[in-house]
C-alpha cells in the first residue's frame, strides 16, 4: 500500500482513510460491486437516528398513517441528494465543505460552516438523547447518566477507525441489520391493516400541526450533514481517474445508495406504522415520547418481547448515528476552515455541544421535554438544509469542474424543484413562528433579534445561492475580452492554394452567381465539383437507383453547367445527392477531398428556417474547412 505524502493526507477529506478501499484491484463477480459498498450504510443511519423515531412516532400517534407519503417524498428526494454528494466527491475528490471553501468569499464561507455546524450539533443532540433514552428504558440508568455514558463512544470510534475504514462500514451496517430485524419483528406483533398502510401513501393537505411534524420528518430524513458526508466518504474507494473508472464508480455507488436508503426508509415507515396502528388507532394519539410509547407497547400488543426489541434498537440507533455524526463534524471542520486538530479532541467538543444542551433541559426541566427536544432539533436540521443543497447543485452543474460528469438539465430541473420545495417548506413553517412572536405583545427586543437574524439570514441565502451565478457571469465576460489579444505581426500572409472547391447548387437563377465566386477563389488552378442534392419522392426512396423525371432532368442540367466550364478550359465534375441534404453534402465534400465549400444563402427566417432546412448552420459543424456563403439576393 503506497504511503501518502503529508500534503496529500492533509489536503483530503478524512485523509486517514482516504483511497483505503483499492476498487482497482482485479476483482471478479459480486466481489468487484462490494469493493464499492459501504459508503451509503454510514449515510443511511443518519436517516433513521433517534430524531427520526420522535418525529415518526408522533407522525404516527397524531395522525395515524397519514404522513407515510412525506416520508416516501423524503426518500426519494434523499436519494436523489446523496446520488449527487456522492457524485460531487467522485469526480471532483473533494467534499461539499472543501467545495464551499473554493467558491465562496470567507465571510459567506464562515457563516455558512457556523450552519453546518449547527446542523451537525442538533444532530448529535438527536442521537446523544436517542442513546440515553435506550439505556434508560433497558437498564433503568437515570437520563442524565445515559447522556454522560455517550461520551464513551468517542473512544470507540477511534479504536473502530484504526482498524480500518472496512471494519466501521461492518460495525454499522450490524447496528443496522439489528434496527432493521428488531422493526421487522415489531411489524410482525403490531399487525397493521394493509389497507390504510396503502391509503397512507396519498398526499394529503397538511394543517398547522402536521406541517411542523412534517418539516420534522423531512429534516429528520433529509440531513443536511449526510450531503457533506456522502461526499467525502465515497473518497475513501481507490478508484480509477479515467472515463470507464469514474462512470463505474458512480453506478456502483448509485446501487450502494439505493439499497441503503430504501432500508432506512423501511426502518422510518415501520416506527410511523407501528405507531399508527398500535397508538393512534386505538385512541393513544397523544403519545409523544419515545419513554411512553415503550411503556405502552408491551398492554397494547401483549407482548413482552416488543419493549425490549424497541429499546435495542433505539440505542443501535443511537450508536451508529452518533459515530457518523462524528464523522460529518471533523469533515465540515477540516474542509471550511482547513483545520486539522487532534481527532479525540475534535469528537470530544462535538459530543461536549451535544451533551451541554441536553443536559441542561434535563436538569432544569427534567425527563419531561426530552422528546420535544428531540423534534426541535429535526426542525433546526431541516432549516438548515437549502444552505447544503443550493450549493451542491451548483458544483455538480458545473461543466468547468465536473466536465462530461456535469448533471444534465433535466436533473437540474429536478434538483431545483426538490431545493425549492425545501426551502418553501421551512419559509412557510418560520414564517409562522415569527408571526406568532409579533402577535404578543411587548418582548421587543425579542421581536428586534428575529427582524436582524431574519435579515441576516436573507442575505447569507441570496448571496450563497446567485454568487456562483454572478460569478460564472464574470468569467464567461472575461474570456470573451481576453479572446481579442494585442495585435500581433502580419508576418505570414501565404495561403495554400484551392485545389478543390465544391459548390452546392439549388437550380434557381442565382446558380451563375454561386459558380463565378467560385471561380474567382480557384481560377483554373482548381478542380470543381457541382453537387445538387435531388430530393424527389422517388430520390426519396429509391436514392442513387432512382431514375425519375426529376432525376433526369436534374443529371442533365448539372451536366450542362460542366460542359459549359469544361469549354472554357475548367476541370469540371458532377456529383449528385439523396435523401438528406446535410448529410449528403457533407458526405460529397469530404469524398471530393474539397479546400473550399461555396453556397448560396437564401435569406430565409423564422418558420422558412424548418421549412427549408437551415442547412448551412448544419454543413458548416460538420465540416473542417473554408465556407464561402454566398447571398445570392445581394445587389449584383
Amino acid at each position: 500500500m503506497n504511503q501518502k505524502t503529508t500534503s496529500e493526507f492533509y489536503d483530503a477529506s478524512l485523509g486517514e482513510a482516504h483511497a483505503s478501499v483499492d476498487t482497482t484491484v482485479s476483482r471478479k463477480g459480486f466481489k468487484r460491486i462490494l469493493a464499492y459498498f459501504g459508503p451509503a450504510y454510514l449515510v443511511s443511519v443518519g436517516y433513521m437516528d433517534p430524531g427520526n423515531w420522535a418525529t415518526d412516532l408522533q407522525g404516527g400517534a397524531q395522525f395515524g398513517y397519514k404522513l407515510i407519503w412525506i416520508l416516501l417524498m423524503s426518500n426519494i428526494i434523499a436519494l436523489f441528494l446523496q446520488s449527487l454528494s456522492a457524485r460531487l466527491g467522485i469526480v471532483r475528490r473533494k467534499d461539499l465543505a472543501q467545495a464551499n471553501r473554493e467558491i465562496y468569499p470567507p465571510l459567506v464561507n464562515f457563516c455558512l460552516y457556523v450552519l453546518a455546524e449547527l446542523a451537525i450539533a442538533a444532530c448529535d443532540l438527536a442521537e446523544v438523547l436517542g442513546m440515553a433514552i435506550g439505556i434508560h428504558l433497558l437498564f433503568g440508568l437515570p437520563l442524565i447518566a445515559g447522556v454522560a455514558i455517550t461520551v464513551l463512544d468517542t473512544f470507540l470510534l477511534m479504536w473502530l477507525q484504526k482498524l480500518g475504514i472496512r471494519k466501521l462500514e461492518a460495525f454499522i451496517i450490524t447496528l443496522v441489520g439489528i434496527i432493521g430485524l428488531s422493526f421487522l419483528l415489531e411489524l410482525i406483533f403490531a399487525k397493521p391493516e394493509l389497507g390504510l398502510v396503502i391509503k397512507g401513501f396519498i398526499p394529503t393537505k397538511l394543517n398547522a400541526a402536521s406541517l411542523y411534524i412534517a418539516v420534522g420528518i423531512i429534516g429528520a430524513t433529509v440531513m443536511p450533514h449526510n450531503l457533506y458526508l456522502h461526499s467525502a466518504l465515497v473518497q475513501t474507494r481507490k478508484i480509477s481517474t479515467d472515463t470507464a473508472g469514474i462512470k463505474r464508480a458512480l453506478k456502483y455507488n448509485n446501487i450502494d445508495s439505493f439499497i441503503a436508503l430504501n432500508g432506512a426508509f423501511f426502518v422510518n415507515a415501520a416506527i410511523l406504522i407501528l405507531a399508527a396502528t398500535v397508538f393512534f388507532n386505538t385512541g393513544h394519539n397523544q403519545v409523544a415520547k419515545i419513554e411512553d410509547a415503550y411503556q405502552l407497547l408491551s398492554p397494547l400488543l401483549g407482548n413482552k418481547f416488543a419493549p425490549t426489541l424497541f429499546a435495542i434498537a433505539l440505542i443501535a440507533a443511537g450508536q451508529s448515528s452518533t459515530i457518523t455524526g462524528t464523522l460529518a463534524g471533523q469533515i465540515v471542520m477540516e474542509g471550511y476552515l482547513n483545520l486539522r486538530i487532534d481527532p479525540l479532541l475534535r469528537r470530544l467538543l462535538t459530543r461536549l455541544i451535544a451533551i451541554a444542551p441536553a443536559a441542561v433541559v434535563i436538569l432544569l426541566y427534567g425527563d419531561e421535554k426530552v422528546d420535544d427536544l428531540l423534534v426541535f432539533s429535526q426542525v433546526v436540521l431541516s432549516l438548515q438544509l437549502g444552505f447544503a443543497i443550493i450549493p451542491l447543485i451548483h458544483f455538480v452543474s458545473d461543466k468547468k469542474t465536473m466536465g462530461q460528469f456535469a448533471i444534465n438539465n433535466w436533473m437540474k430541473v429536478i434538483a431545483w424543484v426538490i431545493a425549492t420545495i425545501l426551502v418553501y417548506l421551512n419559509v412557510q413553517l418560520v414564517a409562522g413562528k415569527i408571526m406568532e412572536v409579533f402577535a404578543l405583545e411587548g418582548y421587543l427586543v425579542a421581536k428586534g433579534s428575529v427582524i436582524v437574524f431574519s435579515g441576516l439570514f436573507l442575505w447569507l441565502f441570496l448571496t450563497m445561492t446567485f454568487l456562483p451565478i454572478v460569478q460564472k457571469q464574470q468569467q464567461l465576460h472575461n474570456r470573451q475580452v481576453d479572446m481579442h489579444p494585442s495585435a500581433l505581426p502580419l508576418d505570414n500572409l501565404h495561403t495554400r492554394p484551392l485545389k478543390a472547391i465544391v459548390v452546392a447548387l439549388d437550380f434557381s437563377d442565382n446558380d451563375g452567381k454561386l459558380i463565378a465566386q467560385a471561380i474567382a477563389q480557384g481560377q483554373f488552378e482548381a478542380h470543381y465539383t457541382l453537387l445538387h442534392i435531388i430530393e424527389s419522392v422517388s430520390a426519396n426512396y429509391l436514392g442513387a437507383s432512382s431514375d425519375d423525371a426529376e432525376t433526369q432532368k436534374d443529371t442533365e442540367r448539372l451536366q450542362t453547367y460542366a460542359d459549359q466550364l469544361i469549354a472554357k478550359g475548367y476541370q469540371v465534375s458532377i456529383r449528385l445527392g439523396y435523401r438528406n441534404r446535410v448529410k449528403e453534402i457533407v458526405r460529397l465534400v469530404k469524398e471530393a477531398k474539397a479546400d473550399l465549400l461555396v453556397v448560396g444563402a437564401h435569406r430565409h427566417r423564422g418558420i422558412k428556417d424548418y421549412l427549408f432546412g437551415e442547412t448551412i448552420d448544419s454543413v458548416r459543424h460538420d465540416l473542417d474547412i473554408a465556407i464561402l456563403i454566398i447571398n445570392v439576393y445581394a445587389s449584383k
